[in-house]
């Protein structure tokens, strides 16, 4: 039953994300268009598939329960402040092309210092939970963790593909 659940709610996050980031069909928008980019309702959307993907795999004991808010807090914060970096982004493309490029060093230190403390709030969350788990809760967690990051970085890819290929154009 519960793997039926975990794979069942995989499918669905999978399926949800990779629409999303292969939603932005670069040859779909011409000249002056713009691209149909995820708004913040359809990323809070995926946001709570995710977050219940997560909760019902890990099938959380009362005790460990009152760990939970937290968790979510942690992984809804991350999840807004990267739609807020990519937003920020995606409106410093359209206004300029030619970007100095110390600028554009120092933009990426400053996303990447966010980055990673936003990561580093997610860890301090969930390390309290973690440590209640038991060993088939942590295998769980592992399996969920390697699927969302195998995807992930597969629509990372897909974007800087994305992004050299308007490089070419230009």
């Amino acid at each position: 039953m519960l793997k039926k659940t975990v794979v069942a709610g995989l499918a669905a996050l999978f399926v949800t994300a990779s629409s999303l980031a292969y939603a932005q069909d670069h040859s779909a928008a011409g000249p002056g268009q713009e691209q149909w980019r995820p708004s913040a309702a359809d990323l809070n959307a995926l946001t709570d598939a995710r977050v219940a993907v997560v909760k019902a795999a890990l099938q959380l004991t009362p005790d460990q329960a009152k760990y939970w808010p937290a968790v979510e807090e942690a992984i809804r914060a991350n999840a807004m402040a990267r739609y807020t970096r990519l937003a920020g982004l995606a409106a410093r493309v359209r206004e300029q092309r030619d970007t100095d490029p110390i600028e554009l060093l120092r933009r990426r230190a400053d996303n990447l210092a966010q980055r990673a403390a936003g990561l580093k709030q997610l860890a301090d969350a969930w390390q309290p939970l973690y440590e209640t788990l038991t060993p088939e809760q942590k295998q769980r967690m592992r399996f969920l963790a390697k699927g969302v990051l195998h995807i992930l970085q597969g629509a990372a890819e897909y974007r800087r593909m994305q992004m050299q290929d308007e490089d070419d154009e230009d």
